[in-house]
């Protein structure tokens, strides 16, 4: 399989992130966005990306503290969007969360050098999944590729708003 391929056609993944088992698809495919909050039972509450890079991240956003302080790690940096318009689909608010995990599949997602929409795999509102085994059926059953690399962290991502850290 071409992962980069797969990435750049709107595939939907469950993949392992620094911290919990993710959901996640190409954040510039609307469609694919759309199905991923079918599958979750999710409002339009906002998604956070893996950005493809920190040039990308200044690009879009408007950065207000140190980056490289928080990733790549298990953060989720909350910034105000340069326009408030850009991936309305996934922020309908003028902020969006940024991720960089600390794991390999990170890396071949920005190969792809586009955002990537990432979520815990679970139904909205219920326990993040730290082991593949843990996840509903009914959602494995709608996605296009599962990576199992075994047991994670379990612990979600601390999030970063104006470079104060809130535990969840």
């Amino acid at each position: 399989m071409n992962l980069k391929k797969e990435i750049l056609a709107g595939k939907i993944f469950i993949y392992p992130t620094d911290t919990v088992y993710g959901i996640g698809c190409n954040a510039l495919n609307i469609k694919a966005v759309s199905k991923i909050r079918e599958i979750k039972r999710r409002d339009q509450k906002p998604f956070s990306i893996i950005a493809p890079s920190f040039e990308w991240i200044e690009k879009n956003c408007v950065v207000n503290i140190e980056l490289k302080k928080y990733l790549s790690g298990p953060y989720t940096i909350i910034l105000k969007k340069k326009d408030k318009n850009f991936l309305s689909h996934i922020s309908e608010t003028d902020s969006i969360g940024v991720r960089i995990p600390d794991c390999d599949f990170t890396r071949e997602i920005q190969s792809t050098e586009v955002p990537f929409v990432t979520t815990s795999v679970n139904f909205s509102g219920e326990k993040p999944a730290n082991n593949i085994k843990e996840i509903p059926k009914e959602i494995i059953k709608k996605v296009d590729y599962v990576f199992n690399v075994g047991a994670l962290s379990g612990k979600p991502s601390t999030i970063i708003i104006n470079g104060k850290e809130i535990q969840r």
